[in-house]
């Protein structure tokens, strides 16, 4: 920890059971959940210590297959990184035997960026989803009036249900999309396609026509190379 960091020592006591600390090399973070979202946060924003203003940014987390990798690098070749023999994550989705994502119980999160403008200091808080139907928080819009869009936005692309919120809604996708295209389970081509049919004279929408893929890196070798 360095000295800039050494205020949330300081909030040790207070935090006790309500949030755990961990510092990352960019600023501190606090791993809470949805039980004691709001105390902190609002702790946060007014304990004249800490003074965390301005919600920066909110951003959902799935931490489906967390650590795990499509690839197996280490053999390198000419052409490329080697492919792992089976299906390690979701990546190598098939709509005739979807691969569903290996954890489910503490799956979804979000993140939650402030910035204290009274004391310069950046601080990330990191709420669990309750567990559920959906996966849900509280909305925090009664703390900052700029969470609406943000929440709107999780929820849009994660599926998180912010309760309390007046208008949750989709915000970034089209009017009557299915499923959420950030969560790990969501194929890269998504269900639905749109296209324009000549016949009808109008836009319709149908299933995908093309099988989800996963793209292949190379690895360019220099002039000369052995």
């Amino acid at each position: 920890m360095t000295a800039s960091d050494s205020w949330i020592s300081a909030q040790a006591d207070w935090l006790g059971n309500r949030a755990e600390i961990r510092v990352d090399r960019d600023c501190p973070r606090l791993i809470t959940t949805a039980e004691h979202l709001i105390d902190v946060l609002r702790h946060l924003r007014d304990d004249p210590e800490c003074r965390f203003e301005q919600l920066i940014d909110l951003a959902g987390l799935d931490y489906a297959e967390y650590g795990q990798t499509e690839w197996s690098t280490d053999e390198a070749t000419a052409t490329g990184f080697s492919r792992a023999s089976v299906a390690a994550t979701s990546a190598r989705y098939s709509f005739a035997d979807p691969h569903p994502p290996a954890r489910q119980d503490g799956r979804f999160a979000a993140a939650y960026h402030l910035l204290s403008l009274s004391h310069n200091r950046r601080v990330r808080v990191v709420a669990r989803c309750a567990s559920g139907a959906w996966p849900t928080l509280p909305s925090v819009r009664t703390l900052w009036h700029c969470a609406d869009w943000y929440e709107r936005e999780a929820f849009d692309l994660f599926g998180i249900v912010f309760e309390g919120h007046p208008d949750l809604r989709r915000i970034l996708t089209d009017y009557g999309f299915i499923g959420h295209p950030l969560r790990k389970d969501f194929p890269l081509s998504g269900h639905m396609e749109v296209r324009y049919d000549p016949d009808l004279r109008r836009v319709i929408y149908q299933p995908v026509t093309i099988e989800p893929r996963v793209g292949v890196p190379k690895v360019r070798r220099g002039e000369g190379h052995g």
